[in-house]
């Protein structure tokens, strides 16, 4: 049998494998199919989500970056997120505090029993707080503050549209303190060019530092992935380099793809890139 996933009319990704769990979720449909190239991978809506393979590299790009160069980040909110990849990954970091907001609880539950490498008992944690709710509702109903956000969504089609917006920016802002960071993904750099050049355009508005920041994941259509920070206080490029790879010595990060050279490279950009980001 064979997995396609088909996030664009005229390319598709095509895995030999089989279907071992498939239900609609009050919110989704959410497959999981076992591969024999890249293991088990979370679908949701018939968008790659996570694979087994090669989920290190997004979930260490997505949280290491930020978490070591904030000077203390001791509280960090999670949207979404369900597969536990990027709480496991925080919670690697001396934070007391780790909010998990996502709104489909059968996410968790099916990731927990399938794709268990994932999480690693990261929802036991006792530093975790789990909260099933609406993420953009949380974010503009809260009263707490946050050193970082990280925003683990999918791509803004339907539910996820408002994971995108100008408004959801601010009320992340007004959430952060005043060293506070957020980052979240934005797509392939050669197939969703337009994904980047928004969230970039929206966010300079907004925060007084946006940096964008690359990864090559095999698993996702287009290989070179796209992600932004935003930051209140502090300017990643600027942070000594001496610095970083001291807090990654100190932390013992037991890290498969990230490490203090990549950090810095994945903020150098191709020239196609500087283009859109700007």
């Amino acid at each position: 049998m064979w997995y396609y996933e088909a996030l664009f009319n005229d390319v598709r990704l095509a895995l030999e494998g089989k279907l071992i769990y498939g239900e609609k979720t009050p919110y989704q449909n959410l497959q999981i199919y076992q591969t024999s190239r890249l293991g088990k991978i979370l679908v949701l809506d018939k968008m790659t989500q996570t694979a087994e393979k090669d989920e290190f590299i997004y979930h260490e790009m997505v949280t290491h970056p930020l978490l070591l160069t904030h000077p203390r980040p001791e509280k960090v909110l999670i949207i979404g997120a369900g597969d536990g990849g990027v709480l496991r990954e925080v919670l690697k970091h001396d934070v007391k505090q780790a909010y998990l907001v996502e709104i489909d609880e059968r996410v968790i539950n099916l990731s927990i029993k399938y794709l268990p490498s994932l999480s690693k008992g990261a929802f036991s944690d006792k530093r975790t707080r789990l909260i099933i709710a609406d993420g953009a509702q949380f974010i503009r109903q809260t009263r707490e503050k946050f050193d970082v956000v990280i925003i683990d969504s999918p791509d803004p089609v339907g539910m996820a549209k408002v994971l995108f917006t100008r408004n959801f920016y601010v009320n992340i802002f007004s959430i952060l303190g005043s060293s506070g960071m957020m980052i979240r993904q934005t797509g392939s750099t050669m197939f969703q060019p337009n994904e980047l050049q928004e969230n970039y355009r929206i966010m300079k508005k907004i925060f007084p530092f946006v940096t964008p920041q690359l990864a090559a994941v095999p698993t996702y259509i287009g290989g070179f992935f796209s992600f932004i920070i935003g930051s209140k206080k502090i300017n990643p490029p600027d942070v000594p380099y001496k610095l970083i790879a001291k807090r990654y010595a100190k932390s013992r990060l037991n890290t498969k793809y990230y490490n203090p050279d990549i950090h810095f490279a994945s903020m150098k950009l191709p020239n196609y890139l500087r283009r859109v980001a700007q």
